[in-house]
């Protein structure tokens, strides 16, 4: 049987037929070649100790929707009366974005439900919208969701219930679990309202609505409605210079009240390229009820509205929460704001998700313009391996001092999950990035805790007046 050309090549060097066939020989296992073993970053000693440290940083957190207590999202009707269930935190998760989920039943028995909804699972296994939750039950609860028995299922289900009959569960996982000492609150169902209804509630003014005000038809909630905030003060809307005027006050007011930023999601209703529109050709489209007005005028008005948000958010010193990417993707992709965002360089931008799934062309626009921080809150809700894809090019291509986080859920385990996931995905980067001696250690810890604190704390210096606790949580 002739020799392998490979073989006869390296002969042909030289090199004695015995090395060749130990080196074959180790390099094979029962004549197959043998397979490259897998690493999980997870299991080293290095990412054990850096998630250690991480797990001790009290982190803050730049955006969630944690409404009153009272008013978190699908409690249910059980025989033991209304509240939380199984059902409930799945109902408030991303699972339900892309995957079915049984109803709750008439009845409000568990074992009903749990008959048909413990099926619908199975395609959603390896997903980050559904992975995300496990950490919950896994570190809260002790039960492994992905071999959970009826008998768990039960058990389970009757905790989630105890654990909602007043708000000292949510506080011990908020603030003691998951280590959040602050925590951005988006009250999109009441945008301008600033109720700090916790202790690390920090307020905000969400302008989504603010934007789109041509008209008071613009307007369903009266809390979202800038017109009625000016009947209430007094002040006159009936013109476009009033209208700004009333806006300046808004803005003024959630400053006084204590919002460190702005916030916008118009991401999800229209493209973010916003063009430069005269004022003019704004007063023009000013005044027209939302059943006359046509979309063409109404997208020319909330263009110029940005720019003005722009400008007042310069003026107040709020920097800019902006929802780019995974929303109405045709329109989604942070680029489409680059010509705003060179424009305005007074403005600090907050390029929201990562941009997902932009994540490279949102790195590059924070490279080139230093107006622009990145928040990578959702984004390992969104993609696990994303996101650590996007920790390793950011801190590659930019200033480790302009990254941050966010949970973006609605109640305790799901903001558990996602700050778990958070923690997880940016310790194996910062890990694999000391093992292969591209990042000192010492360094590695200190880019972590700024991610998940000292960057907001830099950014939203007024933050600090809050603080009630050190830094790090003490060694367990």
């Amino acid at each position: 049987m002739p020799l392998p050309r490979s073989v006869r090549h390296w002969i042909s060097f030289g090199v004695p037929v015995f090395f060749l066939g130990l080196i074959i020989a180790l390099g094979t296992r029962h004549g197959r070649p043998a397979k490259s073993q897998i690493i999980d970053t997870k299991q080293t000693a290095t990412y054990q100790e850096i998630k250690s440290y991480m797990d001790r940083v009290r982190a803050i957190d730049t955006h969630d929707h944690l409404q009153p207590f009272s008013n978190i999202p699908h409690r249910v009707k059980t025989p033991e009366g209304e509240g939380m269930t199984l059902y409930s935190l799945w109902a408030g998760s991303y699972y339900v974005w892309n995957h079915p989920l049984t109803p709750w039943p008439d009845s409000g028995i568990f074992s009903e439900w749990w008959a048909e909804a413990k099926d619908d699972f199975e395609d959603a296994r390896a997903t980050s919208f559904y992975r995300y939750v496990l950490p919950a039950f896994s570190d809260l609860y002790d039960v492994d969701f992905d071999t959970i028995t009826e008998t768990q299922a039960e058990k389970l289900n009757g905790e989630i219930f105890a654990n909602y009959q007043n708000d000292t569960w949510l506080h011990k996982v908020i603030m003691e679990k998951a280590n959040i000492e602050l925590m951005f609150i988006d009250p999109y169902w009441a945008r301008l309202q600033f109720a700090e209804d916790y202790p690390f509630a920090v307020p905000l003014l969400n302008v989504t609505t603010l934007m789109r005000g041509s008209h008071p038809s613009q307007f369903e909630i009266a809390d979202n409605n800038p017109y009625r905030f000016a009947q209430k003060r007094g002040m006159k809307a009936d013109t476009l210079e009033e209208f700004l005027m009333v806006i300046d006050a808004v803005f003024a007011d959630a400053k006084a009240s204590g919002a460190v930023c702005l916030k916008s999601t118009q991401a999800y209703e229209r493209t973010l390229h916003y063009q430069r529109v005269s004022r003019e050709r704004a007063e023009m489209v000013f005044g027209k009820p939302k059943d006359v007005i046509t979309l063409s005028e109404q997208q020319e008005f909330e263009d110029f509205m940005f720019w003005e948000v722009c400008r007042l958010s310069a003026k107040h010193d709020l920097p800019f929460q902006v929802h780019t990417g995974q929303a109405r993707i045709q329109g989604s992709n942070p680029m489409l704001l680059v010509d705003a965002i060179a424009a305005n360089p007074e403005t600090k931008f907050i390029l929201f998700h990562g941009g997902y799934p932009w994540i490279g062309e949102t790195a590059v626009i924070a490279m080139r313009h230093p107006n622009v921080w990145i928040d990578s809150v959702w984004l390992p809700t969104l993609s696990y391996s994303t996101a650590k894809r996007a920790y390793h090019e950011w801190l590659e291509v930019m200033p480790s001092d302009r990254i941050m986080w966010g949970a973006d859920t609605v109640q305790a385990e799901g903001i558990y999950g996602a700050t778990e996931f958070t923690r997880r995905a940016i310790a194996e980067v910062l890990a694999e990035k000391v093992d292969r001696g591209d990042l000192q250690k010492d360094h590695a810890l200190r880019i972590g805790k700024q991610i998940l604190r000292d960057n907001a704390l830099k950014l939203f210096p007024s933050l600090k007046a809050r603080l009630r606790r050190d830094a790090l949580a003490p060694l367990s």
